[in-house]
């Protein structure tokens, strides 16, 4: 027991009461003569601080870097298996198996089912994101942002590359416009917030709409989906076990050169076996290229969402996919991918 009637070492006695202790005041101890000496005020169980002002036994959280590299480390969580990056691996596989059977059964059944899920994807990537911006006291003007995010896939679809256009174009004015009524304070904030979603995402959606509008769409999207996945699974893999160099430690901690290898690898093969089986005309060699570019666009959709997350003090944008994260978490590689896709395979093998 210590001076204060607490086992020696509790968690709540401040680190400087563990190093020292206060000077004994007990009437045996005191001198004989001369005044009484006033107890150490150091000692905070006896003086607590004000409830204003931060106390010494309050431990300060601790930063999403040290959380992140305690995950990356393999420490386990709730005694579940986690890999090396400190993801729950099974759980990660068997969800991610379940998005790959839906998007195979909805493409290769009625595409317009396909079309059905990504809005709602992307619907609730954009929630994700509003949430994550509010977190900021950053509002961004939900109704015009949400309109879009459904509207602008289902006319590009329907009408082509010049209905794009239109309904981002339109999305952007009607959050400029929606955005005033809630007075100047914040304005350009808010608005350019709205603005980014507009391009990351409702432009995007747009884009794989038009990727899947031709006859042949459904071998189209499955090679832009492919290819993204294999990305992300050949880095997830070489970067874990072969992982030494880092790449951006100061935006992905856990993104290695090896990793990017691995991931260019894996989708230059994937690419050119794809492109070359699923499409008339297709080359193995102009599967590669696009294989080799969407590494690039890949890799950059990671580094662009974590910096995202590290400018908002979040490390993951939700919960909804166990294994996975928030649904952003797994559209980031996709969103950035898809353009690029979609205009080397409309140069290669027109529609």
């Amino acid at each position: 027991m210590d001076d204060a009637g607490e086992p020696s070492g509790s968690p709540d006695e401040p680190e400087a009461a563990e190093s020292g202790k206060a000077p004994d005041t007990s009437p045996e101890k005191l001198p004989s003569s001369g005044p009484t000496p006033a107890p150490d005020t150091t000692d905070v169980r006896a003086h607590p601080s004000p409830a204003n002002e931060p106390s010494a036994e309050e431990p300060l959280a601790p930063a999403a870097d040290e959380a992140s590299a305690g995950a990356s480390a393999g420490a386990p969580e709730g005694g579940k298996p986690v890999g090396k990056t400190g993801r729950n691996l099974p759980l990660a596989v068997a969800v991610g198996a379940a998005l790959g059977a839906l998007v195979l059964l909805s493409l290769y059944t009625v595409k317009e089912i396909f079309l059905a899920v990504m809005v709602v994807f992307l619907f609730l990537g954009m929630r994700e994101l509003a949430e994550a911006f509010r977190s900021r006291d950053i509002g961004v003007p939900f109704i015009p942002v949400a309109t879009g995010m459904v509207g602008t896939p289902v006319v590009s679809y329907v009408w082509g590359p010049t209905a794009t256009v239109a309904a981002v174009s339109l999305t952007v004015l009607a959050l400029l416009m929606t955005r005033m009524l809630d007075g100047s304070d914040g304005y350009v904030r808010d608005v350019a917030a709205g603005s980014l979603l507009a391009g990351y995402l409702v432009l995007m959606g747009g884009i794989v709409a038009l990727l899947m509008r031709p006859d042949d769409g459904d071998h189209r999207t499955v090679i832009f989906i492919a290819i993204t996945v294999a990305s992300d699974t050949g880095g997830y893999f070489v970067g874990s076990f072969l992982g030494k160099h880092k790449m951006a430690p100061t935006i992905s901690p856990k993104k290695t050169w090896e990793g990017v290898t691995g991931s260019a690898v894996m989708c230059m093969i994937v690419g050119g076996w794809l492109v070359w089986w699923l499409l008339d005309g297709g080359q193995i060699w102009q599967g590669v290229l696009v294989g080799l570019a969407a590494v690039v666009t890949a890799t950059a959709g990671d580094l662009v969402e974590s910096m995202v997350k590290r400018d908002l003090g979040i490390k993951d944008m939700g919960t909804l996919l166990p294994g996975h994260g928030g649904v952003m978490d797994r559209l980031d590689s996709l969103v950035a991918t898809a353009p690029v896709v979609w205009l080397l395979l409309e140069l290669f093998v027109p529609s």
